[in-house]
């Protein structure tokens, strides 16, 4: 049972999920109406389900991208980090948006934007650790400037997306930023920035929670970070274990 569900298997679990879910969203896309009908206001239609299926394109994008970054940079990624990031997109793309948990699940979205967060404030530590070590880069860099910044690059990747929603919904009429209710009432005036607002906020709280995290492991020697630092091929043939 343990073996079955390992890290890789989930992750391989995560990838056909997302190639699974886009072929399923291409068929009820070209099923669902284009305008929902006035007796079910509530029914899905085609907008709905071609984010849907961006979302689930990009989330197979999403998941070779560890692989190509392998080969490209030539480096070793810790499987512990690419089984969180799976964890993420699962949770984001098949659970928010092909089940609908983002309407479903109260605060499904907030809690979504902390995790990643800290997630991006962990890719931000790891990559400028590794720079720190490398020979290429003599400069030693303080703990308090690698926590300082991680929570600069997680937040300046929280902006990106809020940047990509916005170009979402502007251009392709979608609901990514939560500007209107799920049964397509608009809202109004302050309560239309809530979401972005919000996303902006958490985003903050976990990449700090985790930059203090960051900061205490390497200020004290806790070593913490070093199950999710890249690391060269050259110099470990193996990946870490499990």
């Amino acid at each position: 049972m343990k073996k079955i569900f390992n890290k890789p298997n989930f992750i391989k679990f995560v990838f056909i999920t997302m190639i699974l879910s886009s072929v399923f969203v291409t068929v009820k896309m070209i099923m669902a109406p284009t305008v929902a009908p006035l007796h079910n206001p509530d029914i899905r239609v085609k907008s709905d389900y071609f984010l849907m299926l961006l979302q689930c394109i990009l989330g197979t994008f999403a998941m070779l991208l560890p692989g190509f970054t392998e080969r490209r940079l030539k480096v070793s990624i810790p499987t512990n980090m690419i089984f969180v990031y799976s964890v993420f997109l699962y949770c984001a793309i098949y659970l928010g948006e092909v089940k609908n948990f983002y309407y479903r699940i109260p605060n499904w979205d907030m809690i979504l934007h902390t995790f990643s967060g800290a997630m991006m404030d962990a890719l931000g530590f790891t990559v400028i650790s590794f720079l720190n070590k490398t020979e290429k880069v003599p400069v030693y860099l303080t703990p308090i400037f690698v926590a300082f910044f991680s929570f600069c690059f997680a937040v300046t990747a929280g902006v990106f997306w809020e940047f990509y929603e916005y170009a979402a919904d502007g251009i392709l009429g979608t609901n990514m930023q939560k500007f209107g209710a799920e049964d397509g009432t608009l809202f109004v005036g302050h309560y239309a920035l809530t979401d972005t607002m919000t996303d902006l906020l958490v985003d903050c709280i976990g990449a700090f929670a985790m930059s203090v995290i960051g900061y205490i492991s390497i200020k004290y020697g806790k070593n913490w970070h070093e199950r999710f630092m890249f690391k060269r091929k050259n110099n470990e043939n193996n990946r870490d274990s499990l």
